[in-house]
C-alpha cells in the first residue's frame, strides 16, 4: 500500500461545549494562521454560522488544515450533539485519526458515548484529549479512569485501549503529556497527530475514486461536493463521472478544486490521493455519491445514516396575521427551502402531505428540527408548525419507540423533587453518583416523548442550578404515559387588542402569554388555565366609563409578567391539537381550528368515532 507521508486526516470529536473548536483554535493560531483580533469577529472562529455563535455549539461539520512540520494536517470539526449525528458519521469516513476531546470536571457525558461509539465502529484509535484543565475541580485522573472505562463498555480492541493521553487547555493554548505540568503550547498535540495517527492510505497510480462526504452550494458555481481522495487524482476542468449507490452515473465538470487552508479555501490545480477537497460543478451530486473517471466507474461503498426519531408536520401559515410579517409565505417557498435543507442535511427527510401546504419533516430530533425553523424564520419565512411527535417502529410484532440516555448534574437538595418529575414520565433510574460538594449526578433511560417540555422544567425546578445532557439511546418497547401537559390553555375568543382591565381580571384563573396592548385573533392561546380545560376567554374586553367609573383608574392594576416563550419551548408546550406561528419578528401559539364553533363540532366528531 502506498502512503501520503506528509498527510494527516483527523477530526475533532467530543460532547457539546468540551472545547472542539477551540483548540482548533489554539492550533491556528500557533501556525499562524489567523490573528485573532483581526481575522475573527467571535471567539471561535469556526462557528462561522450566526446560531452557532449565540448557542456556542457546533452545528455543521467543517474543514480547515494547518501545516506543520512539513505536514499538512487536515482537521474536521464536528457537531457534539447527537442531534446532527449524520454530520458526525459522514466525517469520520474520510479520515485516519480522531482527538476526543473530555472535559477535566465533567469526565465522559452522553454525547461522548455516541461520537466515541461512532469512531470505535469504523476502527480508529482516538487521542484522548482531556480540556479545560485550567477548570477549578479538574480531576483528569478520576476522568481518564471513566474514558477507560467507557471504551471497555463500548467494546474497544486491545490497540484502541491503549490510547494517548493529553491534557489541555484549549482557552489558554497549551497541551502537555504530565497532568501535573502545564504545557507551553499547543506543540505536543502536533507531536502526537504526527506519531499517532497514520498517514492516509493513497493509491496514486489507481483510477480515480472520490466519495463525497459534505455538501455546499453556490449561487456562482452550483452544487460544490468535500470529500477525500481515495485513489488517482484529479485536475481542474476534467469532465468526471459520478456514480450513485444504485449504480446510476452521470457526467459531471470538475469546474474548481479548492483545499483548505487555515480559514481559507485555496484554489488548486490539481489534487491526488490522501486530499481532502472541495470540487465546485457537480450538479445533482449528493452525499455518499463517488466521482470516478469515466473510464473506470468504481463506486464506493454506500453510507449508511441513522435513521430520524422526531417528525413536525409543517403548514402554510393561514392565521388572521398571515403575510404581515415575513416574505416567503406560500407552499411553493416553503417547499423549495426544505427541498434544498434536504439535500445537503442528510438526516432530514422531506415528505409532501395530502392537502396544499403541508409537509412533514422527520430529523434526527427536536433540536435538529429547531434549528431548521429559526433558520428559516431569520430567511423571511413564515410558517405554522405541530408538535414533535415520535417516530415508532414494529420490531417481532413488538412496537418500539426511541429511548435517550440523559444525565443530570443537581444540587442534592432539589433530588426529591427531580425525582418526582422523573418518575411521572416513566424514566428508569440507571446510576446515582455522589459529586460532593453537595451536588447528584443521576443517569436515566427515558423515552424520546418524555422529555418534550421536561428542560423547562427542569430548570424552573431546580432555580437554575441543575444541568442536563441527553443522547439517543435506541429503540425499545413503547411506554404507556399520561398526557405531559396537566393544565389547559386560554383562547382568546374574538380579534383585537388586549386590555389591562381583562387580563387582570382573568389573571386569576391563570397565567397569561401576552400582555396589555397586544393584537391578537380568535383561536389564538394567550395564557395559560389553572385547571385541566381549555378557555375560551375575551382578552380585549374594555371597562365601560360610567359618572362612576373613569379610565384613569386602569393605573391602579397591577399585572404579574406575561410568561415568555423560545421557539423551543412554544414547540414543546403546545398539544397535539395546537400549532406553533413562526414569522420573522413573533412566535405565536395557536388552535388548529380557530374558529370555537368548528372545534366543539370536530371534538363531538372525534369523541363519537373513538366510542365507535
Amino acid at each position: 500500500m502506498n502512503h501520503r507521508e506528509d498527510v494527516r486526516n483527523i477530526a475533532i470529536i467530543a460532547h457539546v461545549d468540551h472545547g472542539k473548536t477551540t483548540i482548533v483554535d489554539s492550533m491556528l493560531k500557533i501556525t499562524g494562521e489567523f490573528n485573532i483580533k483581526e481575522d475573527a469577529a467571535q471567539d471561535t472562529v469556526l462557528d462561522s454560522n450566526p446560531l452557532e455563535r449565540e448557542r456556542g455549539i457546533t452545528i455543521l461539520a467543517k474543514c480547515t488544515s494547518v501545516p506543520y512540520k512539513n505536514h499538512i494536517i487536515n482537521i474536521v470539526d464536528t457537531p457534539g450533539h447527537a442531534d446532527f449525528g449524520s454530520e458526525v458519521e459522514r466525517v469520520l469516513k474520510m479520515v485516519d485519526g480522531a482527538i476526543l476531546m473530555v472535559d477535566a470536571v465533567d469526565g465522559p457525558m452522553p454525547q461522548t458515548r455516541f461520537v466515541l461509539r461512532k469512531a470505535l465502529s469504523l476502527g480508529i484509535r482516538p487521542i484522548v484529549v482531556i480540556n479545560k484543565m485550567d477548570r477549578l475541580n479538574a480531576d483528569p485522573h478520576r476522568v481518564v479512569d471513566d474514558v477507560f472505562n467507557l471504551f471497555i463498555e463500548l467494546g474497544a480492541t486491545d490497540e484502541q485501549l491503549d490510547f494517548p493521553i493529553l491534557y489541555a487547555s484549549g482557552k489558554e493554548g497549551w497541551a502537555s503529556e504530565n497532568a501535573a505540568i502545564r504545557g507551553t503550547d499547543i506543540t505536543p498535540l502536533f507531536e502526537s497527530i504526527l506519531k499517532q495517527v497514520p498517514p492516509p492510505i493513497a493509491h496514486l497510480d489507481k483510477p480515480l475514486q472520490m466519495q463525497i462526504t459534505m455538501l455546499d452550494y453556490s449561487n456562482f458555481l452550483g452544487s460544490i461536493g468535500t470529500g477525500r481522495i481515495y485513489s488517482g487524482n484529479i485536475s481542474k476542468g476534467q469532465t468526471v463521472i459520478l456514480v450513485k449507490p444504485n449504480g446510476e452515473t452521470k457526467n459531471v465538470k470538475a469546474l474548481k478544486i479548492e483545499r483548505f487552508l487555515g480559514l481559507i479555501r485555496q484554489e488548486v490545480q490539481s489534487a491526488e490521493a490522501g486530499d481532502i477537497v472541495s470540487i465546485a460543478g457537480l450538479e445533482g451530486v449528493n452525499v455518499g455519491d463517488t466521482v470516478c473517471q469515466p473510464e473506470a466507474p468504481l463506486p464506493m461503498p454506500a453510507l449508511s445514516f441513522d435513521e430520524p426519531t422526531i417528525s413536525m408536520e409543517f403548514f402554510v401559515n393561514d392565521s388572521p396575521f398571515a403575510g404581515r410579517e415575513g416574505k416567503f409565505l406560500t407552499s411553493r417557498h416553503i417547499k423549495a427551502r426544505l427541498e434544498k435543507e434536504a439535500h445537503t442535511n442528510v438526516g432530514l427527510i422531506v415528505e409532501q402531505m395530502e392537502g396544499e401546504g403541508k409537509f412533514k419533516v422527520s430529523g434526527r430530533g427536536e433540536l435538529h428540527l429547531t434549528i431548521l425553523i429559526e433558520t428559516m424564520r431569520r430567511e423571511g419565512f413564515e410558517l405554522a408548525v405541530s408538535s414533535p411527535q415520535v417516530i415508532y417502529k414494529e420490531e417481532n410484532g413488538v412496537v418500539t419507540e426511541p429511548f435517550e440516555y440523559l444525565i443530570l448534574d443537581i444540587p442534592s437538595e432539589f433530588q426529591g423533587v427531580v425525582f418526582e418529575m422523573l418518575g411521572t414520565r416513566g424514566a428508569k433510574l440507571e446510576n446515582m453518583v455522589s459529586e460532593g460538594e453537595n451536588r447528584l449526578r443521576l443517569e436515566y433511560s427515558v423515552a424520546s416523548r418524555a422529555l418534550l417540555g421536561f428542560k423547562n422544567e427542569f430548570l424552573t425546578s431546580t432555580r437554575g442550578k441543575g444541568i442536563m445532557h441527553h443522547s439517543f439511546h435506541g429503540y425499545y418497547p413503547k411506554q404507556n404515559l399520561s398526557p405531559l401537559r396537566r393544565n389547559g390553555v386560554f383562547i382568546a375568543k374574538e380579534p383585537g387588542e388586549t386590555t389591562v382591565y381583562a387580563i387582570f381580571a382573568l389573571s386569576d384563573g391563570g397565567q397569561f402569554f401576552v400582555g396589555p396592548g397586544e393584537k391578537v385573533y380568535a383561536g389564538m392561546i394567550v395564557g395559560q388555565n389553572s385547571r385541566e380545560n381549555d378557555l375560551v376567554v375575551n382578552p380585549n374586553k374594555a371597562k365601560k366609563l360610567s359618572n362612576m367609573r373613569s379610565k384613569a383608574t386602569d393605573e391602579a392594576y397591577t399585572l404579574s409578567p406575561k410568561r415568555e416563550f423560545t421557539l423551543e419551548q412554544a414547540i414543546e408546550y403546545i398539544a397535539p391539537d395546537e400549532l406553533v406561528e413562526i414569522t420573522p419578528v413573533a412566535i405565536r401559539m395557536r388552535k388548529k381550528i380557530l374558529d370555537f364553533n368548528e372545534r366543539k363540532r370536530f371534538e363531538k366528531t372525534d369523541t363519537v368515532e373513538v366510542e365507535a
